[in-house]
């Protein structure tokens, strides 16, 4: 056990600091609500790796992590206002992308050339068993960057390979609020017309945070709906905690359902033109003129083990209940990390899978392959 001071109150505490928090008193959060934002007696913590650099505190005035840093005694521990934190976030795999992700419109996929630039952000809520990124989403092990140090990367990667989209992937991108709010309005300051991306598992999105995004800057969006009933998504993410789960299952389905009811959405659509890159173009519904147009991409993983047709089916109606031709597209999970013995849905298996959502109404459904993207 160790003496140590938490906000000016001496405890007796083991462990990492956050266990010093916990007998504090203080509230350690999954979840951010718009009204905890400025609150010292709760500290946010999502990721518990020391990736995404929300839970940072004051240790005898220094900046540290709450959720990695073990005790050691005379600590003096100080909770910060989310305003008044230093706002850094690890990050690593800075590139170009040639195929995009769940957000980028289909048109774009079937390039030679890069179509945009990526940052992965450390750190993740969830913890996938079969993750397909998880040296990013369970490790701290990249460069701790500010905002404008990962802007001024972005910036020099999207003049190099000449695209204009830059996208901020995971790991889960949306953990840290206010890094990827401020980075994202520092690359804008130098473009207008740039597209910013997010990549994201929407669980822990609120209308405010999507509205401060839209904001910032970004108008392209993916969202992963990992499941329609809650214990299939527990058996994708790894949530043990039910309420947990049932609620990171709610706001990721409301948060596209509020993008589509509140923003003008741009549509993939066909063309008249005989050259097969331009054969796609964006249109938007235009349905309230004062606000923008948002790319929204719904991304669904499939593999039998994992998730029924059923289940699928009932994630499609809900969907095409909303708007039909937004851009779904289904993912062929595969083998990975901790489960192996996964068999990875072949190239016909995840067109049946297109055919039925087709078939369902939904107008823009795209599947990923060992082929290749099919659709739409």
């Amino acid at each position: 056990m160790f003496k140590v001071k938490v906000n000016g109150r001496e405890i007796e505490s083991k462990g990492m600091v956050k266990d010093a928090l916990i007998s504090a008193g203080i509230k350690i959060n999954k979840l951010l609500t718009d009204g905890d934002v400025d609150k010292r007696d709760s500290i946010f913590m999502p990721c518990n790796c020391g990736g995404c650099w929300a839970c940072t505190v004051k240790i005898n005035g220094k900046t540290s992590l709450a959720c990695i840093t073990p005790l050691k005694k005379d600590m003096y521990i100080e909770t910060l206002k989310y305003s008044s934190k230093q706002v850094l976030r690890v990050v690593s795999g800075f590139g170009a992308h040639y195929v995009g992700g769940v957000g980028t419109p289909y048109f774009l996929k079937i390039q030679t050339k890069p179509i945009e630039v990526v940052v992965f952000t450390h750190g993740c809520n969830l913890r996938c068993p079969q993750c397909q990124n998880y040296k990013i989403a369970f490790t701290d092990l990249g460069s701790l960057l500010d905002p404008q140090e990962t802007a001024q990367i972005l910036w020099g990667l999207k003049e190099v390979h000449e695209v204009d989209t830059i996208t901020f992937s995971g790991g889960e991108s949306t953990l840290n609020r206010p890094w990827l709010l401020k980075t994202i309005e520092s690359i804008k300051k130098n473009k207008n017309n740039l597209n910013i991306h997010v990549d994201t598992n929407g669980t822990i999105l609120t209308p405010h945070y999507l509205d401060q995004l839209v904001k910032a800057g970004m108008n392209y969006i993916g969202i992963d709906l990992k499941g329609w009933e809650v214990s299939t998504f527990q058996l994708i993410t790894g949530m043990e905690d039910y309420d947990l789960a049932n609620q990171y299952l709610k706001n990721s389905w409301n948060s596209v359902k509020y993008l589509i009811e509140h923003y003008n959405m741009d549509h993939v659509i066909k063309t008249e033109s005989d050259n097969e890159l331009n054969d796609f173009q964006l249109k938007s519904t235009n349905r309230y003129p004062e606000k923008p147009s948002i790319f929204l991409g719904i991304g669904i993983p499939y593999n039998k083990q994992l998730i029924s047709k059923s289940e699928l089916m009932k994630m499609g109606e809900k969907i095409k209940a909303w708007d039909p031709k937004i851009q779904v597209c289904i993912l062929d999970y595969r083998p990975e990390f901790r489960r192996n013995e996964l068999i990875k849905p072949n190239w016909q298996e995840m067109v049946e899978i297109k055919n039925m959502f087709n078939e369902l109404g939904l107008k823009t459904v795209i599947v990923q392959t060992e082929r290749g993207h099919f659709g739409p």
